[in-house]
């Protein structure tokens, strides 16, 4: 099948990534998303390229924690209740991977997506001026001290079996390698050869804006349908008209089930919700990004401002952003940075999508010629965006990526 006009549904960072490959393919490319580039996840993201972030949500142990998790206010697991009915055959497929064997077996197959992510972005970026907003640096996750690091002794190991190594610092080493780090942190362990966006809304949208200079198209327009004739796609229905094309890419994140069931797949993606306040000209700002693990909360430098960025709320992609997040992070934040303070705070929600095994759709529809899908990447989809795009702009080409594609198949749920 030969195809010359590709349509990417979703304006993220996968979406934005793929078209971008494609254009460099040779391919004509649209890409399309309801609100415009990088309105989404990919905006109010925490901005690290987390490349060591391997290790899923489900581990040993979880199902024990849940409940004491979501019962208790200072833990960063919150729950819409009238929400649960509909959340629960999903929730306990989500539980059901809390299992070693699952564990490894996700942490081994995210490690090809975001393992390499600083250079998957720069070589995105290249000769673009989206380039500038990616910084190289350490992603420091950082502990009251050493026995609540050796607390998380199983997840470490499984970083470790993935190549991924660590310098540890401690008491006053922890302060001479970043004096910010002060109040209850005494204890880090710092990943180097990573990086950090400064600006995630921006980046994204200058990439898109790239794109067109260089002749493909942006439509802010809502896809209603995927046309189909023989076998094949052959265009889209969006707000009412028609865009004729030989291949769709569906990238539409937490919102993807809908074209998800019109290609013939049930994909069950779950909103995530993820909550940053952004802290402009702060007193205190990190040397790198850091995971303070007892808030489970990121702290990322960015223009002019420090982002607070973590939470994990089950509630739909409907329901308005709730206030306890929001006076947690600040909360977690005042403790880990004391004396903190800042002239003005800007606060987002937004929809992190999530599979139950924790692990993106990458891939081919199967029985459909020229629709592939691309979603689904939890706590790493800027992390993982860059090298997803690279993948499906190959499938859509006619190439094979170098990377067996199977544990992220479109067809796995089926």
């Amino acid at each position: 099948m030969t195809v010359n006009h590709i349509a990417i549904v979703g304006a993220g960072i996968v979406g934005t990534a793929t078209a971008i490959w494609a254009q460099r393919a040779g391919l004509q490319v649209t890409l399309i998303d309801r609100l415009g580039p990088a309105e989404g996840a990919s905006y109010g993201n925490g901005g690290v390229l987390a490349s060591c972030a391997v290790v899923p949500v489900p581990v040993p142990g979880l199902l024990a924690q849940a409940p004491a998790y979501l019962l208790n206010p200072a833990k960063p697991l919150f729950l819409k209740w009238g929400y649960l009915p509909r959340l629960a055959p999903w929730l306990l497929r989500y539980l059901s991977h809390a299992n070693d064997r699952d564990a490894r077996a996700t942490a081994r197959a995210l490690t090809p997506i975001i393992g390499d992510s600083l250079a998957d972005h720069q070589a995105l970026a290249a000769d673009t001026p989206a380039a500038r907003y990616i910084q190289p640096c350490d992603f420091t996750y950082v502990y009251r001290d050493r026995a609540a690091f050796k607390a998380d002794a199983y997840t470490y190991a499984l970083k470790r079996e993935n190549g991924f190594t660590w310098q540890e610092y401690e008491g006053a080493a922890l302060r001479g390698y970043d004096p910010a780090l002060t109040g209850d942190l005494g204890f880090g362990a710092a990943f180097s050869g990573h990086g950090r966006i400064t600006d995630p809304g921006a980046y994204v949208k200058t990439l898109a804006a790239h794109l067109e200079t260089l002749g493909g198209r942006v439509l802010r327009a809502d896809v209603t349908d995927v046309i189909q004739d023989q076998g094949r796609v052959t265009g889209l229905r969006l707000d009412g008209t028609t865009l004729e094309c030989d291949a769709v890419v569906i990238t539409t994140g937490a919102w993807s089930g809908p074209l998800g069931r019109k290609l013939g797949l049930k994909t069950p993606v779950e909103s995530e919700r993820g909550y940053h306040i952004e802290l402009w000209n702060p007193s205190v700002m990190p040397k790198h990004p850091i995971l303070v693990n007892a808030g489970q909360f990121v702290a990322t430098p960015m223009e002019g401002r420090l982002r607070l960025a973590g939470i994990v709320e089950f509630g739909g992609l409907n329901a308005l952003p709730s206030r306890a997040p929001f006076r947690l992070l600040l909360k977690q934040a005042r403790a880990a940075m004391p004396g903190l303070t800042w002239d003005e705070a800007t606060e987002w929600m937004g929809h992190r999508p999530v599979l139950p095994d924790s692990l993106p759709v990458i891939g081919a529809v199967p029985g459909l010629r020229g629709a592939f899908m691309g979603f689904g990447h939890h706590h790493v989809g800027l992390t993982g965006g860059p090298r997803t795009g690279q993948i499906l702009a190959q499938l859509v080409s006619g190439r094979t990526p170098n990377l067996d594609l199977a544990p992220y198949s479109p067809a796995r749920f089926q």
